[in-house]
């Protein structure tokens, strides 16, 4: 799970960070208390070396390409922690180690204090141990850091998408229901006001509540039945329409609009254009986590060429992208284009937050 709230990240950070520390020096040591302790005095300059590099060196030279200016920095920064931190060993934490053992052991004593400051400062086995201390942990929570920009980033770009296919989903819809209504209009049709009324309720829907990325199946359903009622009134009669759905359909979340192209596409692309009584069969069920939506329809009777395929393309191919990135590994989409008719199977397996 990625921690949403910048403050909690930071907290995760530094804990995660405490916590490692304070084993390795509490190990070393052989007392909690003294690696607890030391690892207080020196945290400050852990937190330093992380901000520097995951605040203003990632962000304003790396995330720019500048891998050059990066390596050099980094590099820079690292040597100049090091520095730090030794002077932060040779003035605080070395003089409260000396005094903890002390106190402990009257003839404790530690030769390297016997040195001035200066040539302890300077020794190189103790500046390349510093190097080592300050990196460990402060690499594991950039390298931390990077993985959850990584992650959010990548759920930016596939929100970006989905809203860019929603988009196209909106005016496709519009689109078609224009057509109806012109056709209602010509003929001065007196259920022209109740489809105007019909598609400004799921033009709502579509603008206010489709944000969400996830609905009440029940929901959904609801809009579905308005636009049949939509197409219904255009057909009066000459339509054979027959809807199913399972009972458990509205303890169910379900994404929005995942069924809208495939009843538009039968009406559209398959009622409209059949010459003879045309019928639809709508058919939804749900088993354990397995939700099954059917569409079938009656067929024109000329077939469209490779190079004349319907627009109705359009809607299943925005809807193949949209369940890709929706349900990867958990669907399926299939189209039976039979002699007489057209079958359009959506298979969606739903996880346990899509069920109530």
């Amino acid at each position: 799970m990625i921690i949403k709230y910048p403050i909690l990240k930071q907290w995760f950070y530094w804990l995660l960070a405490f916590s490692l520390l304070v084993f390795i020096y509490s190990t070393a040591y052989g007392s909690y208390h003294l690696g607890i302790t030391v690892i207080l005095l020196l945290l400050p300059v852990h937190m330093l070396y992380f901000y520097v590099i995951s605040g203003w060196i990632i962000p304003r030279f790396y995330f720019r390409s500048q891998y050059v200016k990066t390596f050099l920095l980094v590099l820079l920064t690292m040597i100049l922690v090091a520095v730090l931190y030794r002077v932060v060993e040779v003035l605080i934490t070395d003089p409260y180690i000396f005094r903890f053992y002390k106190s402990r052991d009257a003839g404790f004593t530690w030769d390297k204090l016997n040195l001035s400051e200066w040539e302890q400062l300077k020794a190189p086995g103790d500046f390349a141990n510093a190097l080592e201390r300050s990196n460990t942990v402060v690499w594991i929570c950039v390298t931390l850091k990077l993985f959850i920009l990584w992650h959010e980033r990548k759920q930016v770009v596939l929100q970006a998408e989905l809203n860019f296919l929603k988009g196209q989903l909106h005016p496709h819809f519009l689109f078609n229901a224009l057509n109806n209504l012109y056709a209602l209009s010509l003929d001065n049709a007196p259920q022209t006001p109740g489809t105007i009324l019909g598609l400004s309720n799921i033009l709502r829907y579509m603008l206010y509540e489709c944000a969400a990325e996830q609905v009440l199946l029940k929901r959904d359903l609801e809009v579905l039945q308005d636009y049949i009622e939509l197409e219904r009134l255009r057909y009066e009669d000459r339509l054979e329409l027959n809807v199913s759905v399972s009972d458990c359909a509205g303890t169910v979340e379900i994404a929005p609009l995942l069924m809208l192209p495939l009843v538009e596409n039968a009406f559209k692309y398959g009622a409209a254009e059949t010459t003879d009584t045309p019928w639809i069969n709508i058919e939804l069920c749900i088993s354990g986590e397995q939700l099954v939506f059917k569409v079938s329809n009656s067929k024109p009777e000329r077939s469209f060429t490779h190079n004349q395929k319907p627009a109705g393309a359009i809607g299943l191919s925005n809807l193949r992208k949209r369940l890709a990135l929706l349900y990867p590994g958990k669907h399926k989409l299939l189209c039976f284009d039979e002699g007489d008719c057209f079958i359009a199977e959506l298979h969606v397996q739903l996880s346990s937050k899509n069920k109530r």
